[in-house]
């Protein structure tokens, strides 16, 4: 995997913890990777579940959706219908730039918030935010490490299938509409595939928490050092799975 920016050429806070992207596309095992992530004792954050709150009934986001595509995106309780609007953000690239440009601002502040409050209370070494277009919007290098999760098409696709209830067309529709899969990993500094089984996955996603530990240890081990006159050579950094 290429490297990027190391994390001690980044101002942090003294208290700051290690800052990790985990993306990958739509229906490639991000939310399995991310439990087993928060097994490890990371705190993660999920872009997901941050926007279905912001998008809550009587939200001003969700006040502007129902503006945008009328009171047929709702569902009966007033909620949004996140199958329906799933639907015309992958069909319509209008639709699909209007909610990016609603939700990515609200769902990066509370990223924001939530950040600070882990640095603040110092408990976590890690702090992993699961998004799937960390990278599509500009925002990976906001992080010390990315991790892409990543399958084979044909295997996202099946998934994508059974998930969903849609047609192949549809679920090919839908991946085409997000940047390649090689796009993304050239970004990344860690890869986890999960192509095979759920046994072969989590041993992946293990040997990542690993490194990414030992990545946020020798990230702190920078900040302590009293000067770089006093200090030795940094410990190169470890390319992916």
């Amino acid at each position: 995997m290429n490297s990027r920016s190391s994390p001690s050429a980044r101002r942090r806070p003294r208290n700051s913890v290690l800052r990790v992207a985990l993306t990958g596309g739509i229906a490639c095992g991000k939310s399995v990777v991310s439990r087993i992530f928060e097994s490890k004792g990371f705190f993660v954050h999920s872009a997901d579940r941050a926007a279905r709150e912001l998008v809550s009934p009587g939200a001003p986001a969700w006040e502007k959706i129902v503006r945008r595509f009328g009171p047929g995106i709702l569902l009966p309780d007033r909620s949004i219908d996140r199958a329906r609007l799933s639907g015309l953000v992958f069909s319509d690239p209008d639709a699909r730039r209007f909610l990016e440009a609603l939700l990515h601002p609200l769902v990066l502040a509370e990223r924001t918030r939530v950040l600070r409050s882990v640095e603040k209370e110092g408990r976590h070494a890690v702090f992993a935010s699961e998004a799937a277009l960390t990278i599509e919007a500009g925002y990976d290098r906001h992080f010390d490490k990315v991790v892409v999760v990543h399958c084979d098409e044909s295997v996202q696709i099946r998934r994508l299938m059974g998930r969903d209830g849609i047609g192949e067309e549809e679920a090919r529709r839908k991946i085409a509409a997000q940047l390649p899969r090689r796009e993304k990993l050239k970004r990344a500094d860690y890869a986890i595939d999960t192509s095979g089984t759920p046994a072969e996955t989590i041993e992946q996603a293990e040997r990542v928490c690993a490194l990414l530990i030992q990545d946020a240890g020798l990230m702190k081990g920078r900040r302590r050092r009293p000067s770089p006159s006093k200090a030795g050579p940094s410990a190169p950094g470890r390319a992916g799975t």
